[in-house]
Parts: structure tokens; C-alpha cells; sequence
């Protein structure tokens, strides 16, 4: 989200959970909703002043991926950076082809070294632009990697960062 301020775009954040809203509001959200809305698409629309979206970035797939891809423009794009709600049960993929909407993942595994620490500072970099750090809940050492694992299932807000000892 904080990436997108540095940007410039109007932000839609979505959260099960009301703390967690009031938090993505804090953090810069331009518009914040509850992702069990009946009337989600209804009320981003809306808010928006009945535009759809060019990009949405999910970090939690699930039922709810569908929804999403309802919601962007034609021609738009989706990043799945994480599917913590699991698989999509039910999805319709002529929604992609007939709008001409883009899917794509990530998986932090794939950068070797290098690409990975210049992607890192392009991301502080931008953050930096706007007075922000990128929002860590804690940092652990590496022997109890176990524990910052079981600390993401609690669905935090930030990142677990692991201290590697050397």
C-alpha cells in the first residue's frame, strides 16, 4: 500500500477485520472496506466516483480472488503475491480473456541475491520519497524461524523479518 502512495494512485484497501481497517486508513488508504461487503463492487465503485480499477494486488487469494477481478477495468492487471485464504474454488477464467485482464504471481524465491537486494532498494527508495519505512511486526533470529512462521498465521499487519547471525 505504501508503495502505491509513493506513486501517487488512489488506494482501495480490503480487510476482514475491523482493527486491521482502521490501521490500512492510518497507513494512507484513500478508501478502506470490508471484504465480506454483499455490495463490495457496489461500494468501491462508488467511492471511486464509478471507475474500475487498473491494478489490484492480492496477498490473500481465496473466495474472494473472483470478486476482485470484477472489480478491474478492462485491459487491467492483478498481482497474487499470496493465497493465505487458499485455493479459488470457483473461477470463471473467460473473465480474464473476454476484458483483457492480467494475471500474474510472485514468489519472493525466485530472485537470485542481487536482484533481490536491488528490488529492496528500490522499494526503500520510494518509501523514503514519501517519509515511510516498510511496516515490520517484528524481527526474530534465525534459530527460531518456527515462531515467526506461527506469528504470520496470526495474520499480522508488516512483515517477520529473520535475523541471520554473520
Amino acid at each position: 500500500m505504501l508503495l502505491g502512495r509513493s506513486m501517487n494512485v488512489t488506494i482501495v484497501a480490503l480487510s476482514r477485520d475491523a482493527e486491521k481497517r482502521t490501521k490500512l486508513k492510518a497507513l494512507g488508504a484513500d478508501f478502506v472496506f470490508d471484504l465480506e461487503d454483499r455490495n463490495l463492487a457496489k461500494s468501491v465503485s462508488a467511492a471511486i466516483s464509478l471507475k474500475k480499477m487498473h491494478l489490484a494486488v492480492d496477498c490473500v487469494g481465496g473466495k474472494r480472488l473472483s470478486h476482485i477481478v470484477t472489480m478491474l477495468d478492462y485491459g487491467g492487471r492483478i498481482s497474487i503475491v499470496g493465497r493465505s485464504a487458499g485455493p479459488v474454488p470457483e473461477f470463471n477464467t473467460a473473465t480474464l480473456l473476454f476484458r483483457r485482464i492480467r494475471m500474474g504471481g510472485i514468489s519472493v524465491g525466485d530472485y537470485i541475491p542481487q536482484a533481490a537486494q536491488t528490488a529492496w532498494r528500490e522499494i526503500v527508495g520510494r518509501l523514503e520519497t514519501i517519509g515511510q519505512r516498510p511496516q515490520v511486526d517484528s524481527i526474530i533470529p534465525f534459530e527460531e524461524v518456527k515462531k515467526g512462521f506461527a506469528r504470520l498465521a496470526q495474520g499480522l499487519m508488516g512483515k517477520v523479518v529473520v535475523r541471520v547471525a554473520g
